[in-house]
């Protein structure tokens, strides 16, 4: 079992405790050094104050938050978790990520989703009902630019005639992509597309507003991560498939997830006002959890 810790950069209203360069540096050193695996951070470009208010919140620019973290530190993984790919141009998507994997020496495990803000996709300018043509695009032609070079490519919204990239990313063969989801659909698209899949615990009422399935308990998990080989034997993939998910409660033991094939825990401790109390809570549970693996 890995471990993942989210980076409290969401907590605006602490900004000095949290949301600044050498606050990042701060946590990410401090996550590296009590064993953490990767930190990762989420994606929310253009949030509606509806959505805030209800429960949502703000989030850096992951590639550009994550780069603070990568030069704290030297070999925590740097996780998106997760990047909304449709919301931007697949060449340049491919850029940002091949960059950040570079300069870290070949770090970076880029989560993605289809996404699920339809006011977020109309702020910029995406077409929310293409989010998952859009996905599988982007997908395509990162591997693509990342790995081949004159590469031709018309997509729904542009036409690339011939483009080579550098630097490539320093991740052999390339950058891992983890799938975000609990639907079927990302399910097949994690076995089919990914090097990853990211369900993640998922109450009834809050499955309406991310617009993806419930998963309540471990039983429900099992049951998905079975449907997932289950179409890996279908489809003929014979790669091992990472599977990252949070724990629905801190306490639970590791090696209960690890039993129905997690390989990643996600793990993030909110509620704190000051990096000084996330910090000694972050290693608290590091002792506890990680140490005993």
């Amino acid at each position: 079992m890995r471990f993942s810790v989210g980076l409290p950069v969401d907590h605006v209203d602490a900004e000095r405790e949290f949301v600044t360069g050498p606050a990042i540096a701060d946590m990410a050193a401090a996550s590296e050094a009590a064993g953490f695996d990767a930190a990762y951070v989420t994606d929310h470009p253009a949030a509606d104050q509806q959505w805030l208010v209800g429960g949502g919140h703000h989030a850096l620019e992951p590639l550009v938050g994550l780069a603070f973290a990568a030069a704290s530190t030297t070999t925590l993984r740097l996780q998106t978790h997760v990047y909304v790919a449709a919301y931007r141009n697949p060449f340049l998507a491919a850029k940002g990520v091949a960059t950040l994997d570079a300069l870290s020496g070949g770090r970076v495990i880029l989560g993605v989703a289809a996404g699920y803000l339809r006011p977020e996709f109309g702020a910029l300018g995406v077409d929310f009902d293409e989010r998952n043509e859009l996905l599988d695009e982007c997908i395509d032609v990162m591997r693509r630019v990342w790995t081949e070079d004159e590469v031709e490519f018309e997509g729904r919204h542009f036409k690339a005639r011939a483009v080579t990239q550098r630097p490539r990313p320093a991740s052999r063969p390339t950058v891992p992509i983890w799938i975000g989801g609990n639907s079927a659909r990302a399910m097949r698209r994690a076995v089919e597309l990914g090097d990853g899949w990211v369900p993640f615990p998922n109450p009834p009422a809050a499955a309406r507003a991310t617009k993806t399935p419930a998963i309540t308990s471990m039983i429900e998990l099992a049951e998905r991560l079975g449907a997932a080989r289950d179409h890996a034997d279908k489809v003929g993939r014979t790669a091992p498939l990472e599977v990252c998910f949070a724990p629905f409660d801190l306490e639970d033991e590791p090696k209960d997830y690890e039993a129905a094939g997690v390989t990643w825990l996600a793990v993030q401790f909110d509620g704190h006002t000051t990096r000084a109390g996330w910090i000694d809570r972050m290693r608290a549970y590091a002792a506890t959890m990680i140490g005993s693996r």
